[in-house]
């Protein structure tokens, strides 16, 4: 088996650990994992001897997406004192069923859509979408907006799988860019998290709306 796929087989594996576990702490432990995944692959997809540009990358992404964004995730999770998802909208077990089906659903329409021959390896396109897939899922799956600023980080995950899949290139202001504009978005998410949490005492977001009724009242 070749290592791409090997890579590609693991990715899949932290995703669908993702889905089943309602411990955000071991599931920003498994975003931690799946970054540095990812972090490899501008290594794997360089044909050819490698270049100071592939290890400069592969160290960034390795250093924002599986030791930087993992760090002020725990940092919010410490703040806003939540240790599980307790009620989501979508049950474990059916998460599981869902992913699964959309794995299957991900892989049969990758086999019926023609790449280019330049590709990573032949699972790298499903499992790039499937990634994307389970990022948006748990946004719109999951009650606290801790747990859904991971999927937003899975979902950019996946978007940079299938980029990389494709062995699309990119100059490398272009991709520090992108990684930049993600740490953005994560740092503004996680402070908003945090005022959440000391305005409301909890941060689902379904029940904001209740909580603004209460304080017109």
């Amino acid at each position: 088996m070749h290592i791409a796929d090997t890579i590609m087989i693991l990715l899949i594996l932290t995703n669908l650990s993702l889905l089943a576990s309602s411990r955000i702490n071991a599931c920003i432990k498994t975003v931690a994992m799946q970054g540095l995944i990812v972090g490899l692959l501008p290594l794997i997809a360089s044909k050819g001897p490698l270049t100071i540009y592939a290890y400069l990358l592969a160290l960034l992404i390795i250093t924002v997406k599986g030791i930087l964004f993992p760090y002020l995730l725990r940092y919010t999770l410490r703040s806003v004192d939540v240790r599980r998802e307790i009620e989501p909208f979508v049950g474990y077990g059916a998460s599981i069923i869902i992913g699964v089906v959309a794995l299957i659903v991900s892989s049969w329409l990758c086999m019926h859509v023609q790449f280019p021959e330049k590709i990573l390896c032949q699972s790298a396109p499903a499992a790039a979408f499937f990634t994307i897939f389970c990022g948006l899922f748990l946004i719109v799956s999951r009650v606290k907006a801790l747990t859904q600023v991971i999927g937003y980080v899975v979902f950019e995950n996946g978007i940079y799988m299938f980029g990389s899949a494709m062995l699309i290139e990119q100059s490398f202001l272009v991709e520090l860019g992108i990684i930049l504009d993600v740490f953005v978005v994560v740092f503004i998410m996680g402070i908003i998290t945090f005022h959440i949490s000391r305005a409301f005492d909890h941060i689902d977001t379904d029940k904001l709306g209740e909580s603004e009724k209460k304080d017109l009242k």
